[in-house]
């Protein structure tokens, strides 16, 4: 167990006018952005006379990279001077090894200092003066701004009651005290808010892995990886979305020892470039029909663990059907074709995945004899109609060649980490929700538009039917209103009605898409500008602390700061802030890691004297997930109805929905389909794909990122020829949706008849409303997947022709 090395307490200070006066020469923008930035502070306190000084020693600050769920944490050196971040390095802690390595951040968190003194940064609270959505605002003061927030809230309360308020999805702020759940603790101190369940990331490889393992701790710590055979990456590019920090040095150790690394994704990802040894291109969307396939040789070549089957599986023939379906149709008979008269071969799924027959079958036998073998999941594939059918085929994969249980192997599934599911995110108390109703997180939409009517068969939970539509919205850290949401073009009428959403608060600090919506804007202090805490990303075992390191400029503060003072209005600010700071909430929130997954973990102020950022538990035996159970799977049964491997599920089959929700996984042909009648019109899939220049759409309009990945749309020579369309042309993509006009990029890196198009940039349209920057959920279907109702927000089809510029 590592503990901190003490070293001289950094002691941070304030952040002075005289800060931004020097700004412009330390941070390189522009003359303008720091005269303006200055006269902001002599607004704020004309009493001071700008009197220059000479440059204050050069301080250094360790802290955790600002919390955007990129899928990673990483550590910061952020060095300080004269109140201003002058620049930002990353982890270089001595000692470097698998067990416990540094935690290196990626370009987003090193050019982190652009967005940290972007000028387009919000400043003061502001109210709306045109109509909604046209962005048009002047300023308030606090009091005005907080006073009309308290009036709005009662009045809704009073008018429609407590499940016409909703705190959506946002993931912008994760520090503990910033972010949505300091809105949610406030709510539901105030007798509640409909609540959600589920995510716009995991939906459905959440809903989906339980229904095989009655679990999502599925997955091994992973310097388990470097004792594997071989691993398959299916649709998981780490290199760029990372998906727990340093997944990719993981397998980039993993290589070295001689593990071959094969990548199937549509695109030849930087993780396809870097770390694999082949790149499969599939069909998006097709990736359940290879799985089947994969199956069938397994099956009809006897390569699959009969054993491991008999034994710990259900449903992978007639011979262990559970109670009450005898006679329905087991794995085995979807995979030889048995009752539909279609065996799922590699001919079969080579016409529907455009991958060669040979490559298939080839992969199957490399994956079932290359023992153990890891098949790891990642969540684009997910992200689709039926995106739940992708994720179970990837789980009985793993279950029938016996790669569960075992060192070097992989259950496959959304793979939380062993043995208690890896790190809280948040330990932050927002209480017990008094209003029991929920949503799925991908459906507000449709509570605002037609709540009262929705019930079971939309996937609300904790009540039979709705009450009320969503009256007001508080969003927090988010920018799935508008930007991440699908449809955009329709989400943005709907909260355009005033009839519909009578209120819509935002707490941000830029103007996003979602933020040109709001009623009332309040300018939030970046995580750099109040104190804060992060765990690992779903692995890792660390703690990083993220001290205050420069004061709030303008009128920023915290989110939990704007919660208090609303609670303060609203009579409830004893029991908001139980009496303590942002620092204090810290502190608290060090003592529940410390009673649970840390015992050793130093004190608040032991931490801030180390200045060593982080304290971590090295891993020396990295735990595997289910070795129990595959010891003894009757004393150890797994929390399944069977106790067992759910290949085929009972409790899917009892919801009378086969062509949807089958008991056993199949590949389903996708409502926007190549093989469907739209494809006439709309002949090229579209993927949105995460991109090195943003954090979903966070970090959206730095320089430094901009111009190494631009917002570009990516196309293959094969689909930019026949449209007489060249390298950095402008194209027109579009559908029955809308239109965005992009530069784009020639490549042979995706494969024929699909395009990619960067996922979060900001919604710009024009005054024809084409939007002008990118935005992919321009084209994105509203659309839900029929288990987990989530997003499927990648199933898209196109079409691209050049454009004139604007």
């Amino acid at each position: 167990m590592k503990g901190p090395t003490l070293k001289k307490k950094i002691e941070t200070s304030a952040m002075s006018r005289r800060s931004f006066l020097r700004w412009s020469a330390l941070v390189g923008s522009s003359a303008a952005a720091s005269k303006g930035l200055a006269a902001g502070f002599r607004r704020r306190d004309p009493r001071h006379a700008l009197v220059e000084q000479a440059p204050s020693e050069e301080r250094m600050i360790r802290t955790g990279c600002p919390s955007h769920n990129c899928g990673g944490r990483c550590l910061l050196k952020v060095f300080v001077r004269d109140g201003v971040i002058v620049r930002i390095e990353t982890d270089d802690r001595p000692g470097d090894t698998i067990a416990d390595p540094q935690l290196r951040a990626c370009v987003r968190g090193r050019a982190y200092r652009k967005r940290q003194y972007h000028p387009d940064r919000l400043k003061y609270p502001m109210k709306r003066v045109g109509k909604r959505g046209e962005g048009k605002f002047e300023r308030v003061s606090w009091e005005e701004a907080l006073d009309r927030i308290a009036s709005e809230f009662k009045r809704i309360k009073a008018a429609y009651g407590n499940q016409a308020f909703y705190v959506p999805y946002g993931t912008g702020s994760y520090n503990q005290i910033n972010g949505r759940q300091t809105a949610q603790r406030l709510m539901n101190l105030y007798d509640g808010s409909l609540g959600f369940y589920n995510s716009y990331s995991w939906a459905a490889i959440s809903a989906a892995t339980p229904t095989v393992y009655g679990t999502s701790v599925t997955g091994n710590q992973r310097q388990d990886w470097l004792n594997s055979k071989y691993i398959l990456m299916w649709s998981w590019n780490p290199a760029e979305m990372r998906d727990g920090t340093n997944s990719e040095y993981f397998v980039q150790k993993a290589r070295e020892r001689g593990v071959r690394v094969v990548c199937v994704d549509p695109r030849m990802t930087l993780s396809a470039v870097s770390l694999a040894d082949e790149w499969i291109p599939i069909r998006p969307g097709t990736d359940a029909a290879m799985m089947s396939a994969m199956a069938f040789v397994m099956i009809q070549e006897k390569l699959y663990d009969a054993e491991f089957v008999r034994t710990h599986c259900v449903g992978f023939d007639e011979s262990q059907m559970p109670e009450g379906a005898a006679g329905a149709e087991s794995y085995k008979d979807y995979i030889l074709g048995t009752r539909d008269g279609q065996p799922k071969s590699p001919e079969w799924a080579e016409a529907i995945t455009a991958v060669p027959r040979e490559t298939i079958a080839r992969l199957a036998r490399e994956y079932a004899t290359s023992k153990p073998a890891v098949l790891y999941q990642g969540y684009g594939m997910q992200r689709r109609a039926y995106g739940e059918q992708a994720v179970r085929a990837g789980c009985v994969l793993a279950a029938i060649t016996g790669n569960v249980g075992v060192p070097g192997g992989w259950a496959s599934g959304i793979a939380l980490q062993a043995p208690d599911g890896g790190p809280f995110w948040l330990v932050f108390p927002t209480g017990e929700n008094p209003v029991k109703a929920m949503i799925p997180s991908f459906l507000w939409t449709e509570a605002v538009l037609r709540g009262k009517t929705m019930g079971e068969a939309d996937g609300v939970r904790g009540a039979d039917a709705l009450d009320t539509d969503i009256k007001c919205i508080w969003a927090v850290a988010c920018n799935a209103l508008i930007n991440q949401h699908a449809n955009v073009n329709r989400t943005a009428r709907i909260l355009a009605d005033e009839k519909r959403v009578e209120f819509l608060l935002v707490q941000d600090n830029f103007l996003t898409p979602t933020a040109r919506f709001a009623d009332i804007l309040l300018p939030v202090c970046t995580q750099f500008e109040t104190w804060g805490l992060e765990d690992g990303w779903k692995y890792g075992d660390e703690v990083i602390l993220m001290p205050k390191v420069v004061e709030p400029p303008f009128e920023t503060k915290s989110d939990y700061r704007i919660c208090a003072e609303i609670a303060a209005r609203l009579g409830l600010e004893e029991a908001y802030t139980e009496g303590r700071t942002e620092r204090d909430w810290i502190a608290w929130s060090l003592d529940r890691y410390r009673q649970s997954r840390f015992p050793g973990l130093p004190t608040l102020d032991e931490l801030e004297a180390s200045n060593v950022g982080v304290y971590s538990l090295p891993v020396e035996r990295p735990a595997v997930a289910f070795t129990d159970f595959r010891r003894d799977p009757v004393k150890h049964p797994l929390p399944t109805p069977s106790g067992k491997i759910e290949i085929f599920s009972k409790r899917l089959h009892d919801m009378n929905n086969p062509a949807e929700i089958p008991a056993v996984p199949k590949y389903i042909q996708e409502w926007e389909s190549p093989f469907g009648p739209e494809a006439k019109n709309f002949p090229l899939s579209v993927i949105g794909h995460h991109y090195l220049s943003r954090v979903h759409s966070t970090l959206e309009g730095i320089d430094w990122l901009e111009e190494a990945f631009p917002q570009r749309l990516f196309i293959n020579p094969l689909d930019a020829g026949p449209r007489k369309v060249k390298n950095g042309d402008l194209v027109k993509v579009y559908n029955d949706r809308g239109a965005v006009v992009v530069p784009c990029r020639l490549t042979q890196r995706i494969m024929p008849g699909v395009v990619a198009l960067p996922q979060g940039a900001w919604w710009t349209p024009d005054k024809n409303g084409v939007d002008r920057r990118g935005s992919v959920n321009v084209l994105s279907s509203e659309r839900w997947t029929p288990l987990a109702f989530g997003n499927a927000q990648h199933t898209i089809m196109v079409q691209v022709e050049k454009a004139e510029a604007a």
